[in-house]
């Protein structure tokens, strides 16, 4: 048995049990990886694959087990990676943020600038993706840290940490008659043709249900990803939008006009998940604590160590 054989089983597994796919991402040949996989089941005595012909097609249960402890072993390896580079140089390394896009452009640029500024020999990157794919990326290793509103906490791989609150405005075109209705009301928004968020993103599910509840059946004529999207269709007269508060700006949005909906809609919680037992170099904590400042570096252990779970915003 050695660490190879257990970074195919596990990246065979994340490839949804393609065994191209997972050669390809792991640099090597497929029959190399059939190859190491079949010695590793031979050595331990079971099936982790169970087959139809050459094809993989699903994981038998005892492989699950397999597979979580090959998970936990190929983390801590990361884990002593991480122990050697926190100690032998902590002011340089790497650190890679999985996000949204309403989070990239509208809430990390001062946090990203003020931790550069901090830390100029870090290598930073940023992933964009939806929910689900942020988390994938952290659990696969290919990001230290994932920020997003949805999905976190359906990760019980991921320490899902609270970051702040936030709630939605709607925006039109300058004169349009839904800028004058006050107070705003779910009624009257659903008198008009609706852009707003793709259902997996950026509080969508509270949108959906605050209409529900007065058996509303709003009229959504084009959904998006980006809040930016969203608002250029705006001001082309598609419809009015419904977007994240956070990404309006009364300078930059020339041509649109906004009314607050925070009444109408409940509050979203933007949170950051952690790989669990993950060791964290020093320039993450601070990161963390500069995107949300209540998240020190003791909270943070508190929650890592499973002793924590709700903190308050």
């Amino acid at each position: 048995m050695n660490l190879q054989q257990l970074r195919y089983i596990n990246e065979v597994a994340r490839q949804g049990l393609n065994v191209s796919v997972a050669a390809e991402a792991l640099f090597t040949s497929q029959p190399g990886v059939s190859k190491q996989i079949r010695l590793l089941e031979d050595e331990l005595g079971i099936e982790i694959f169970r087959r139809q012909g050459k094809r993989l097609v699903a994981i038998t249960e005892p492989g699950r087990h397999v597979l979580a402890i090959a998970a936990r072993m190929l983390g801590d390896l990361d884990n002593l990676r991480q122990v050697g580079a926190e100690f032998g140089n902590e002011a340089t390394g790497n650190l890679c943020i999985a996000t949204t896009h309403t989070q990239a452009r509208y809430v990390l640029p001062r946090v990203i600038h003020d931790f550069i500024a901090r830390y100029p020999l870090v290598q930073l990157s940023l992933q964009q993706g939806n929910p689900r794919q942020v988390c994938e990326r952290v659990l696969a290793g290919e990001a230290d840290l994932a920020i997003a509103t949805e999905s976190i906490g359906d990760y019980p791989e991921l320490v899902s940490l609270p970051c702040y609150e936030w709630n939605r405005c709607v925006i039109a075109p300058l004169h349009h008659p839904i800028l004058d209705v006050q107070p705003l009301s779910l009624e009257e928004i659903a008198r008009w043709p609706i852009v707003t968020y793709d259902s997996a993103f950026t509080g969508r599910s509270q949108i959906n249900r605050a209409f529900q509840n007065l058996g509303l059946e709003p009229r959504v004529v084009l959904t998006a990803v980006d809040s930016d999207v969203i608002k250029t269709y705006v001001k082309m007269g598609l419809g009015i939008g419904i977007i994240a508060r956070m990404a309006y700006d009364v300078e930059t949005d020339s041509g649109i006009g906004m009314l607050d909906a925070a009444h109408l809609f409940d509050a979203s919680v933007t949170h950051l998940g952690i790989r669990r037992k993950a060791w964290l170099r020093g320039y993450l904590y601070d990161f963390i604590e500069g995107f949300a400042p209540h998240l020190t570096r003791k909270v943070v252990d508190l929650a890592m160590s499973g002793e924590g779970s709700q903190y308050a915003i």
